[in-house]
């Protein structure tokens, strides 16, 4: 007979080495899960062969790494089969050093010596100077799936400048980090064409960059309906209903307001409304694009107010916060955050649309529109697009007379867009 306390040792020892055997599976199986491989990543795993050899130009910012935090610029330019020339940085700076709207001229990246044109400033295309002795340009940049963003548009003069120079884009694709089944918006009207609204596509796209290249490209958007050489090094790993929490990616921020990918999320909720200057945004604070906040909002009516609408996927919750710079600095301001519940089912575009016709049920005295100067307004048809969404909106302050101008193109982009996609 086995004595009862050697009995309960080895039944212990048995469970002991079953809970560390399902521990380690599980381990095991979140270690080696599938992990997202971006552009820059296959690039590296084969050896850079589509760029051997090649006398290339690189457009990129610190976003551009590959998945252990290695710089694009720094992987490429120490590889000898490599011959990188120049380097050409959007907004912010080609190593982030610079702030939202600054221009900036040519200078020298301090790391490599390589000469830096800036495509946010004088030139936001490359000219045939700035492209001389080049084979190809290399894109890669992490986007964040929202037209207003002006990556996308350095990336399409770009194209437009290859395509005029008989020079190919290589773009190293990247994942949308919203995913690739959310589309919202209006197409931009032709005379609403800016740096902001490049490209007459939705507001939120639903492509990677790489897919919205061969989009332009093929659709005869560049200039004079001309095509660029193209190429896309796809990822390995990626699927169309991913957010890039999913990804095991990094996120390096895209911008000083996009300090981690849920900002990309919260960008199209709100960064149409704030191009007004009249409601913060929560810019200036914490939390960049989750608020929405006055001096002569009252929170708790704002959020159930919100609420009772059941949109779905989100929810409001009163709060109160100064900010320290832009909209209402320094002033005590009243309104909500927005929280998701379910971010894949969630509308982002429309949720400031929702936010103005409450405010205006509410304080029918404080209009958001009239509240602002002119130069304001063009901003925000530009970012919108088109001046029909905030003509039309504006005559009664409800949702529901834009729904069909700002869901329907998008719906027809999505079912068009298709046959560009690179991914299940």
């Amino acid at each position: 007979m086995i004595h009862y306390n050697t009995f309960s040792f080895f039944k212990g020892l048995k469970f002991i080495l079953l809970f560390s055997s399902i521990q380690f599976l599980f381990s095991q199986s979140t270690t080696f899960a599938q992990k997202v491989q971006s552009g820059i990543d296959i690039l590296q795993e084969t050896n850079f062969i589509d760029l051997k050899g090649k006398s290339i130009g690189i457009i990129t910012n610190p976003t551009g790494v590959n998945q252990n935090l290695e710089s694009t610029i720094d992987l490429l330019h120490n590889e000898k089969t490599v011959h990188v020339k120049v380097l050409y940085s959007p907004e912010h700076g080609i190593r982030g050093d610079h702030a939202a709207g600054d221009k900036v001229g040519t200078y020298t990246d301090k790391k490599t010596g390589l000469k830096v044109y800036s495509l946010y400033g004088k030139n936001k295309k490359p000219n045939a100077e700035m492209l001389k002795n080049i084979d190809a340009l290399v894109y890669d940049i992490q986007d964040i799936g929202v037209r207003s963003y002006t990556y996308i548009s350095t990336m399409g003069l770009a194209m437009e400048a290859c395509a005029e120079n008989n020079i190919e884009l290589i773009v190293l694709d990247r994942p949308n980090p919203i995913g690739g089944l959310k589309v919202e918006g209006n197409l931009v009207d032709p005379a609403y064409i800016s740096f902001v609204s490049q490209f007459p596509i939705p507001y939120v796209y639903g492509l990677t960059c790489g897919e919205l290249a061969n989009y332009i490209n093929n659709e005869g958007l560049l200039k004079n309906g001309n095509k660029c050489k193209l190429s896309v090094i796809k990822m390995k790993g990626w699927k169309r209903n991913m957010l890039f929490s999913e990804t095991n990616l990094p996120w390096v921020p895209t911008s000083p307001h996009i300090p981690n990918s849920l900002s990309a999320a919260y960008y199209p909720i709100s960064g149409i409304l704030g191009e007004l200057y009249t409601i913060s945004i929560g810019v200036g604070y914490t939390q960049p694009f989750e608020l929405f906040a006055a001096e002569w909002i009252n929170a708790d009516d704002l959020a159930n107010n919100l609420n009772n609408i059941n949109l779905p996927g989100v929810l409001f919750r009163p709060i109160h916060y100064k900010p320290y710079y832009s909209v209402g600095k320094g002033k005590m301001l009243h309104g909500i955050q927005v929280h998701f519940t379910d971010l894949k089912n969630a509308p982002l575009s429309l949720l400031q649309f929702y936010v103005l016709q409450e405010c205006h049920k509410l304080y029918p005295d404080k209009n958001a529109f009239e509240m602002c100067g002119q130069s304001r307004l063009k901003m925000f048809d530009k970012v919108c697009g088109s001046k029909e969404i905030r003509i039309r909106f504006t005559k009664n302050f409800l949702v529901k007379d834009i729904e069909e101008l700002w869901t329907k193109p998008a719906s027809d982009f999505k079912e068009k867009s298709k046959k560009y996609w690179l991914y299940n």
